[in-house]
């Protein structure tokens, strides 16, 4: 899969782009623009999924992913997906990024929270979610027990918890953070948010210096509006549905879900995606905010071996928001997607050249 030389290691490696659905392309084409202006050396290989195809297409398949776009994904060394609809409807297939996570055993969802000076002068957050990303209710299992009844399970696996845990164990050492927060609801769900909690306390043992607190998933929520900077150098750790809940609610915190990036990580595989969604009623307006794609784009750079874009990227698009002059409207400002795309992408060139 890698493009290798003998004496400059490796020069190449494929990246699938799924640009998805609604505003998916705009910003994804973003990404891409920035990440070439800084001369990214990624080979990149665009794909479809996603709600919009799968009806152009007749609807007839059962995953939004087509069978080209999953073989084409096997060969590569990471994906990044655009934001893509998912049709609440019974027989309408799963999640492309559901599909994925399970499919590649991307068991870690990382999300980053930090502020950004300008939009929350009196606030300075830094801290990351770590949500497990292959069970829990998104297993997908639920049973129809009558018209009017249905159980959904929610799946909880020893292995499962701990792998995740041990990841989110790695990003605090690496990181030098002091503190794992598990987010659960065990004095209700017993026998599931159980087995998580003891897989927590085995992790902490085998990290020491690495503090361990509980909190249950309903206080968590109100702390976090009351006083999220009790969190700062901490990894936050739950369950599929309840960190997928609390990294939206950390998200405005910040000032918009749109400077949230994100990853998927496995083992051997990571797919990098903005948290936001596909936001059909802003499609083809080039207004929406670019930031968290470009930044889950050079994430993906610095995951495939270019850590000099990653940080170029990073450091630009702090600078453009900071400044606040080419800023969307989300965010205060009165420019739109291009115009803001194009000052990140000249100022990470500029500071590479440096």
């Amino acid at each position: 899969m890698c493009i290798r030389d003998r004496d400059h290691g490796i020069l190449s490696k494929k990246t699938v782009i799924i640009k998805g659905d609604g505003i998916g392309p705009e910003v994804v084409d973003s990404m891409l623009h920035v990440l070439k202006e800084c001369n990214t050396q990624m080979e990149i290989i665009n794909c479809e999924a996603g709600s919009e195809q799968w009806e152009k297409n007749g609807s007839k398949d059962k995953s939004y992913i087509p069978d080209v776009t999953m073989e084409t994904l096997k060969e590569s060394d990471a994906c990044f997906k655009g934001p893509t609809t998912t049709i609440p409807k019974p027989n309408a297939p799963r999640s492309v990024a559901v599909t994925l996570r399970q499919k590649f055993e991307l068991f870690s969802n990382v999300r980053p929270i930090k502020t950004y000076e300008r939009l929350t002068p009196n606030r300075n957050l830094d801290f990351v979610c770590f949500r497990e990303a292959t069970e829990g209710l998104y297993s997908g299992v639920e049973v129809q027990i009558s018209d009017d009844s249905a159980i959904a399970i929610r799946q909880i696996t020893r292995n499962s918890c701990r792998r995740f845990i041990l990841s989110a164990a790695d990003w605090a050492k690496k990181y030098n953070l002091t503190k794992m927060v598990a987010i659960t609801k065990r004095n209700i769900l017993k026998k599931t948010d159980g087995i998580f909690w003891s897989e927590m306390e085995n992790c902490i043992k085998e990290n020491p210096g690495i503090a361990l607190e509980e909190i249950y998933i309903d206080n968590m929520a109100q702390q976090l509006v009351v006083n999220p900077e009790q969190f700062n150098n901490s990894v936050l750790l739950s369950t599929n549905l309840f960190m997928d809940i609390i990294s939206e609610l950390a998200s405005g915190i910040v000032g918009s879900i749109g400077l949230i990036y994100s990853a998927n990580m496995g083992d051997s595989y990571a797919m990098f995606e903005a948290a936001h969604g596909s936001a059909p009623s802003f499609k083809g307006q080039n207004k929406v905010n670019p930031t968290a794609t470009i930044l889950a784009g050079a994430w993906m750079a610095e995951y495939l071996g270019e850590r000099d874009i990653k940080n170029a990227i990073f450091s630009a698009t702090e600078n453009v928001i900071n400044d606040g002059k080419t800023i969307t409207f989300d965010i205060g400002g009165s420019a739109n997607t291009s115009q803001m795309t194009d000052a990140i992408a000249s100022l990470a060139k500029e500071k590479l050249r440096k």
